[in-house]
């Protein structure tokens, strides 16, 4: 589990593509603290398995379908990216809850100033702004915020100084895409309300019903 305070902004200084995956390679400094290979980092976001260490970074593999449902496939040598470690137990709770498991990607739609914070409007599908609400928490790219503003086309946040300067959000532009975890909260009280799902209607078509009316 995480929080969504970033803990630093790494760089990204190898990446090898397979077919559909890839392998990524990080340059950190401070998320190296007490890690240990097999331990989780969130990159952009998502939660990533450490498969080795160095003194000035880590490598993570990314699987074909975090390739296909984030933003990561679009990173590129050198590139900035969020790095959280998993929240320790006697940790503080300083975001909100945040798994790493992102519910897909949206897309960058304006960037405006407004005296000392900066508006991020973010297009998203319908099925992804369900799970955003007005005042409620929302982790883009690994980084919590609150949602100002939502329609039924995309939502707002709000950014202030600090949270642009501990994170690669300066990085990004109009048009990008950005890794959206709706509240995990929500999700489960949505899931809840909707109640089980319908059982499958079995057919009462059967052989012996056949025979039994002379069809077989």
């Amino acid at each position: 589990m995480f929080t969504g305070i970033i803990e630093e902004t790494g760089e990204i200084s190898e990446i090898k593509k397979e077919t559909l995956s890839a392998r990524i390679k990080v340059r950190c400094r401070k998320v190296l603290e007490g890690t240990k290979i097999g331990d989780s980092i969130a990159v952009n976001g998502i939660c990533l398995t450490v498969t080795s260490l160095a003194k000035d970074g880590f490598t993570a593999d990314v699987m074909a379908e975090t390739m296909r449902r984030s933003s990561l496939s679009q990173l590129k040598v050198p590139g900035a990216v969020n790095l959280e470690r998993a929240m320790a137990a006697d940790g503080r709770f300083g975001g909100h809850i945040v798994s790493g498991h992102i519910d897909g990607t949206g897309t960058i739609a304006g960037i405006r100033q407004e005296e000392n914070a900066v508006w991020y409007t973010i297009a998203a599908e319908p099925k992804l702004l369900r799970g955003i609400v007005e005042k409620g928490s929302v982790a883009l790219d690994g980084i919590s915020l609150t949602v100002a503003k939502v329609t039924d086309k995309d939502f707002q946040v709000s950014v202030i100084p600090h949270t642009r300067q501990e994170t690669a959000l300066p990085e990004k532009k109009a048009g990008n895409l950005i890794n959206i975890e709706c509240d995990v909260i929500g999700k489960y009280v949505e899931k809840l309300l909707k109640g089980p799902e319908p059982e499958e209607k079995k057919s009462s078509l059967t052989e012996s019903f056949l025979m039994e009316h002379g069809f077989l």
